[in-house]
């Protein structure tokens, strides 16, 4: 069985992409957690990743140790390549959209850690946060505009794009962000997700914490 080592789920906001793709489609795997910045991570991690970064899927031989990298190769090896829209325009945007998640939005992602923990406080992020937050709701409105259809997800359908942007939602949800229609729909429809729900469980059970992320808030 494929194992798939991630970190908290709380934090671990790379982790929640190739877990979730996974899940939601019902692909068998083992699931391996290792605590970020804790004694057992830098401890185990270096056997486990090459990059000694998470997530990491080992499969029949194989360590894949970038998310996007696990979820094309999942959507090879088990999903009959369900994970990417049909039509090939929709699939190109659908790609270059979770290329940019995957690369960019650096203000977005330092101001606004994953804390799937957190509730609205008064808390506040700056322009370019903010340029960032705006970006991805255009994004959204576009993909949803044009090949939404009669779908709840970016492309209609889910799929890896909404897997990469998974981790947006807790963001703008934890931090009290104003969303447009679209967003709002879009995250509710991943809320409701049975993978999605079996997540925010488990990270709000956990115990652990990582000072840095936790000290985002304001009272």
């Amino acid at each position: 069985m494929p194992v798939l080592v991630i970190g908290n789920k709380n934090y671990s906001s790379w982790s929640l992409r190739p877990w979730l793709l996974l899940r939601h489609f019902g692909v068998p795997f083992e699931e391996r957690r290792l605590p970020l910045d804790t004694p057992e991570f830098h401890a185990e991690i270096a056997r486990w990743s090459p990059s000694r970064r998470l997530p990491v899927l080992h499969d029949d031989g194989l360590a894949i140790w970038d998310s996007l990298a696990i979820c094309e190769y999942a959507n090879e090896r088990w999903l009959d390549g369900r994970g990417w829209p049909a039509d090939c325009a929709a699939r190109a945007l659908a790609r270059a959209a979770a290329a940019e998640m995957h690369s960019g939005f650096a203000h977005l992602r330092e101001q606004l850690p994953m804390n799937v923990r957190r509730t609205p406080d008064r808390y506040r992020w700056d322009a370019r946060a903010q340029a960032d937050i705006d970006r991805v709701q255009a994004l959204w409105r576009d993909l949803r505009g044009r090949f939404g259809g009669d779908g709840e997800f970016l492309c209609g359908a889910f799929g890896i794009v909404d897997a990469m942007f998974a981790p947006v939602l807790y963001r703008f949800l934890g931090y009290g962000v104003a969303m447009d229609e679209v967003a709002t729909q879009w995250c509710a429809a991943m809320s409701a997700l049975p993978a999605m729900r079996e997540w925010r469980t488990a990270a709000l059970a956990e115990t652990e914490r990582i000072a840095d992320t936790d000290a985002k808030a304001q009272p």
